[in-house]
Parts: structure tokens; C-alpha cells; sequence
């Protein structure tokens, strides 16, 4: 399931411009394209996310754990791809 900006911020009490630095410095994943002007995310990479945060995980470690939800997002395509 994918959630739009709305949930996003709702889920993480954050506004906007908050959620958008966050991409920015590697705090949070990027958006999927659902369409010209519609983005969104996986609720499972917001779940893990909020998660970590409140599990208390330092900038550090949340920037690593962005990058394996990135990484995953990829080798799920090939994966796909291969059947």
C-alpha cells in the first residue's frame, strides 16, 4: 500500500517542509511517482521509520537504514523482473 503526503505527515506528525528536510538530509526515504503531480510511500518504509525514531536510533543510523530501504526498493524490481 502506498500513502500520499497527507497520511505521511499525519503518521509522522510533522509538517511539510519538516518531512521534505528530512529527505533532504537522508532522514526519510524518497517518494514513489504515482503520476505527474502525485507521489507517494511504501507504509512499510514509514512504518520501519517511525519505528526507528522512536526506538530512539541516532541521524547516523537512520541515514543507513534509508539507504537499505532504497537499496531493497531496487532489488525488489530485478527480483520482479527476473520471474
Amino acid at each position: 500500500m502506498i500513502l500520499k503526503i497527507p497520511q505521511v505527515l499525519a503518521q509522522r506528525a510533522r509538517s511539510s517542509s519538516s518531512h521534505y528536510r528530512d529527505i533532504q538530509n537522508g532522514l526519510f526515504t524518497k517518494p514513489v511517482n504515482l503520476g505527474q503531480r502525485a507521489v507517494g510511500w511504501p507504509i512499510d518504509e514509514v512504518n520501519i521509520l517511525t519505528a526507528a525514531q522512536v526506538a530512539g536510533l541516532s541521524e547516523d543510523e537512520i541515514r543507513n537504514l534509508v539507504a537499505e530501504l532504497h537499496l531493497k526498493r531496487k532489488s525488489v524490481f530485478s527480483t520482479l523482473m527476473e520471474v
